[in-house]
């Protein structure tokens, strides 16, 4: 452990100006409250606090945030209070001591949630301050190194997995790579210990063997031929960590013995020109392999991380990776966005990095604490490409990214009215996923709202949230909307007519603050008909006032509401405008609407039936028919025809069964109602290769 005065000469030796006396009163104010507090390890607790603040001076961090990694733990594990903090150190510390301070106290129903709400108070914290973030990695990364004294396994497991899928990507995102480096080793470790044993063994092999002396070879072999055409480079090699390695054996299918990639270099050299320069030279000595170049110096990662990524094929024994940048790019990528609050910049970052406000546009666009870690892991993870608008600024996704993704990356109002995509000039579906250079032209509508269907294909939180938080909206409303008819059919069947006062009655019986929660129980069946009865006018739905309650009177109207979000329409019998229809209501369930003379009815339960219509005018639906051809060539053409002429969208085709000069086919097609489908059978049953049409 750092002694006291040790800790004061590594601030001191990069900032001779650093508030020492402040230094030395958080050193033992801190001693002080964690008093005979023990880790696990057996180590004095104080011991944890010192060392992460010694791993902030590796960054040449400011003394105020030195001051609060030694404190980072008082409120939280100590008897200290947050005003005892700011009274000693100033509010600007204890700002930043309450940020990095978990939600201990939170009485959360799960881990999942306790973890979501300790993340969204974090992230907030460190929108303000990112010196927040700083603490809280070097804070992680002490812990990590200390995992093995926990006795519990499933707890060593809880906490490296939450550091592989939070704590990793957040260091990477802000550039600090040897944090995400080490932090993703020992979390490996501990998360899948027979692939680190064997990966690290395999590699003590390699090390015992031409290793070592490989790596030095190629190191010399690299800094001798850039040198010779004029490129004074620095240049250094090694292994990759165990983790990576075992990521692309996973990602390639492929053994260890099979992966000859396991070898990088990086070549310092003075300025940006001859990077480019010693890009060139060893494209022209060693092939490069396709596929494996990267250039981070004209489009840069998100994160400010610039350099120049190739892959070449070194003799036939090996494939190396090599990295090429500027000094100013190393100090960058060594340091990150920790750079900026080193103590002799002036001009700091606020925080409000680009991926910072993504994440908090998720928190703002999510409720729930599954999505909310799902969200933010999809945002911080890497592997990403690089797409542009038409006016050519940079839009950075990952992987698999959809025009969708791209509509909402550039702003949530776009995403939300987006109809269309162009790429590179051509119409393309919305699902395509994009490629690195693309141009993206997004297409929209001021009439157009989020589909649901879109989350099927999306990968970015911040469009998942967003397309979420819309659904929920919409489907909140209509449900309410629903409910609301239901509630006045069964007003109608009570004895009596009843006023507004019955309603707020009825709210207080039930235990509900507004009409809105009640008609929303009302459509999931939480609340019944003989219930709502009881609670509008006493005794009118129990048994002593009659047999049973009223049947329905009326029937409810579906139109204006959306398939999909207040009621579901049924696949086993596909419903169409014109169809005579009954609801099926069952607790917590969307209404479901059959036909009439499905057969899926037979199968009664305890759910409600209710009588429903479409009402006037409603927007169509998908139906299915069963339509066998002869085997003649055109037939299928025909078919097709015949659908386009009526004006019918094909959906889905699927061939369903040959039989000596014939071929059945079940065809899924968009129709306006009942009417409209009849006259496409007719149509089909005219046709003369059609042997038969029917509806499914």
């Amino acid at each position: 452990m750092l002694r006291q005065y040790e800790l004061v000469e590594r601030v001191k030796s990069y900032d001779p100006d650093a508030d020492e006396a402040l230094i030395n009163r958080a050193y033992v104010f801190s001693v002080n409250a964690h008093g005979s507090q023990k880790r696990a390890s057996g180590d004095p607790y104080f011991s944890h606090p010192i060392e992460v603040a010694g791993i902030l001076t590796d960054l040449r961090l400011d003394d105020e945030t030195i001051v609060t990694a030694i404190l980072h733990d008082t409120i939280e594990d100590t008897v200290a209070t947050q005003e005892q903090v700011e009274a000693l150190f100033g509010k600007r510390i204890g700002r930043l001591v309450d940020g990095v301070t978990k939600l201990s106290t939170i009485e959360a129903q799960s881990d999942t949630e306790r973890a979501a709400e300790n993340l969204r108070k974090f992230l907030l914290a460190m929108s303000g301050d990112i010196r927040v973030l700083l603490v809280k990695l070097a804070d992680r990364l002490h812990n990590m190194r200390t995992l093995h004294f926990i006795k519990s396994e499933e707890k060593r497991r809880r906490i490296a997995r939450e550091t592989m899928e939070i704590y990793a990507p957040l260091a990477e995102r802000i550039g600090m790579y040897e944090f995400m480096k080490e932090m993703q080793t020992l979390a490996f470790q501990h998360l899948e210990p027979d692939a680190y044993k064997s990966i690290t063994t395999r590699l003590e092999r390699l090390r015992a063997g031409d290793g070592e002396a490989a790596v030095e070879r190629i190191c010399e072999d690299l800094r001798l031929t850039l040198g010779a055409h004029g490129v004074d480079a620095e240049v250094t090699g090694r292994e990759k960590h165990p983790y990576s390695i075992w990521r692309k054996m996973t990602e390639r299918h492929v053994p260890f013995d099979r992966l000859s990639d396991v070898l990088a270099f990086r070549a310092i050299v003075p300025n940006v020109a001859d990077c480019y320069r010693a890009l060139g030279i060893l494209h022209e000595k060693w092939h490069m392999i396709p596929g494996r170049f990267k250039d981070y110096i004209s489009t840069p990662k998100r994160n400010g991380y610039r350099s120049i990524h190739t892959a070449l094929q070194y003799g036939e024994a090996h494939r190396i990776e090599v990295q090429i940048r500027s000094r100013a790019m190393h100090e960058q990528s060594e340091f990150g966005l920790a750079a900026h609050w080193s103590y002799k910049q002036h001009d700091r970052a606020d925080g409000q990095a680009g991926w910072i406000r993504d994440l908090l546009e998720i928190l703002d666009t999510t409720e729930n604490p599954e999505e909310l870690l799902e969200n933010t892991r999809m945002a911080m993870y890497q592997d990403r490409i690089f797409a542009f608008t038409p006016a050519g600024e940079l839009i950075a996704l990952p992987k698999g990214a959809t025009a969708v993704d791209f509509a909402y990356e550039v702003h949530t109002d776009l995403g939300n009215q987006t109809v269309g995509a162009q790429v590179n000039g051509r119409v393309v579906p919305l699902r395509t996923q994009l490629d690195n250079g693309d141009q993206v032209r997004i297409l929209r509508s001021d009439n157009q709202n989020p589909d649901p269907g879109w989350l099927t294909f999306v990968v970015t939180g911040k469009a998942r949230a967003a397309i979420r938080r819309y659904v929920r909206q919409q489907e909140r409303e209509e449900t309410v909307s629903l409910g609301r008819k239901l509630f006045d059919e069964v007003v109608a069947r009570l004895p009596a007519k009843i006023g507004g006062e019955a309603t707020k009655n009825a709210l207080h019986r039930l235990k509900l603050k507004e009409e809105s929660a009640l008609m929303e129980k009302i459509a999931r069946k939480e609340i019944d008909d003989r219930e709502l009865m009881d609670a509008l006018m006493p005794g009118a739905g129990s048994d002593g006032m009659a047999s049973a309650v009223p049947p329905q009177r009326q029937s409810i109207s579906i139109k204006g509401l959306t398939p999909g979000v207040a009621f579901q329409l049924a696949e086993c019998c596909h419903p169409v405008p014109g169809d005579r229809i009954v609801g099926i209501r069952r607790r917590n369930e969307d209404i479901m609407i059959h036909a009439i003379d499905c057969d899926e009815l037979a199968n009664g339960d305890d759910a409600d039936w209710i009588a429903v219509t479409w009402g006037d005018e409603s927007d169509g639906g998908t139906a299915q028919l069963r339509v066998t051809l002869r085997n003649e060539p055109g037939a299928l053409a025909i078919m097709a025809g015949i659908f386009g002429t009526h004006g019918a969208n094909i959906i889905n085709v699927k061939l369903e069964t040959r039989e000596g000069g014939f071929h059945s086919f079940v065809v899924t097609i968009e129709v306006h109602d009942l009417a409209h489908l009849m006259k496409i059978v007719a149509a089909l049953r005219a046709a003369d290769v059609v042997s038969q049409a029917e509806r499914v």
